[in-house]
């Protein structure tokens, strides 16, 4: 059995199951992934066999007795395919760390990751009652990151909420005489909403405020997405091959050629 296990937050640990699972796949082994064995409920794969929080414990402690080897991936650029086999050749081996990638085999086996992190029905429906009233319009997603990104790379990717604004605006100006819905989602409890629908008279506004994964959910239907460099939004547009443009300069003009699809951006994560 291969085990992921990663520190990181939920759309991390979707990535990075994503890489180990199509290596087990490839070479007819199985995996599980410890993360969703008892964190995140959200997602077919938390009830799906051997996904429990006993295997979670069982697992970790066989690891810290030693039972169990670990193979960690933390260096940036390392050679995963040479790696392969320090993973393949044991029976049991736990696999961490973000660095572990097989793109190749991720898109190989993409349908398959999809169906695995299906969200549960009590999470579809939420999503789908938030989205119901604006079936007719075009539905943009905006992803604000802020918390930790006040610090991450210096601040890089840390923007205010009249920047956002700004490119929501912009983003709605792409599609005239269409009703708009933008759907903010985020990790702020701070957000200015008030400020948002002021600014954004004629564009219907709503704040889903769902648990992770119904934010997700409702990311994933949209029609398009922003939102600065993020696993969050990337993986929201990995279930339906969503549009999605990075926010890397808020003020950079927006066009065809900003948008990317998740089978190159995936590639490219910041």
């Amino acid at each position: 059995m291969i085990y992921a296990r990663d520190k990181g937050r939920m759309c991390n640990n979707i990535l990075q199951f994503g890489h180990v699972w199509a290596l087990a796949k490839e070479h007819e082994r199985k995996a599980i992934s410890m993360r969703f064995a008892y964190k995140y409920p959200y997602f077919k794969i938390s009830t799906s066999r051997g996904h429990n929080f006993f295997r979670y414990a069982f697992t970790k402690y066989a690891a810290k007795a030693g039972l169990i080897p670990v193979v960690s991936f933390d260096t940036p650029g390392e050679d995963c395919e040479a790696r392969a086999e320090e993973i393949l050749t044991k029976r049991s081996v736990i696999v961490e760390g973000w660095e572990v990638r097989y793109y190749d085999l991720f898109l190989k086996y993409l349908d398959e990751i999809r169906d695995m992190f299906a969200f549960t029905s009590a999470v579809e429906k939420q999503a789908e009652r938030v989205m119901e009233p604006y079936a007719d319009a075009v539905k943009i997603g905006l992803h604000i990151r802020r918390g930790d990104y006040a610090t991450w790379q210096s601040g890089k990717y840390f923007f205010y909420d009249r920047q956002y604004i700004d490119v929501a605006r912009r983003l709605a100006a792409r599609y005239p005489g269409k009703r708009v819905a933008l759907y903010v989602c985020g990790n702020d409890p701070s957000l200015d909403k008030a400020s948002y629908r002021t600014a954004l008279e004629g564009i219907n506004v709503i704040f889903p405020a769902g648990n992770p994964g119904e934010d997700l959910c409702v990311l994933s239907k949209c029609d398009v997405l922003a939102g600065p460099p993020s696993t969050f939004s990337l993986v929201a547009a990995m279930y339906r091959d969503v549009p999605l443009m990075w926010i890397k300069n808020p003020g950079a003009e927006i066009t065809d050629s900003s948008f990317g699809k998740f089978a190159d951006l995936f590639r490219h994560i910041i």
